[in-house]
């Protein structure tokens, strides 16, 4: 049995194609590290673009094996 856990990560500016800012990617891999310390698994993601905002943002899903 698995247990889950949902983020949303914001990112410091809107990604227009896939050029991702070095603070996003330093800060992603900081959370993700972070997680996985955690005993979670990175499962699932998705990029949330809206046409009006200034910044977008990941939809992050992990697991880990219940306890």
């Amino acid at each position: 049995m698995y247990e889950y856990k949902t983020e949303i990560l914001s990112t410091g500016v809107k990604w227009f194609s896939d050029k991702a800012s070095e603070a996003d990617i330093a800060q992603f891999n900081e959370i993700f590290t972070d997680r996985c310390v955690d005993g979670w698994e990175l499962l699932t993601y998705s990029y949330m673009a809206t046409s009006i905002q200034v910044k977008g943002a990941l939809l992050v899903t992990y697991r880990r094996k219940k306890q």
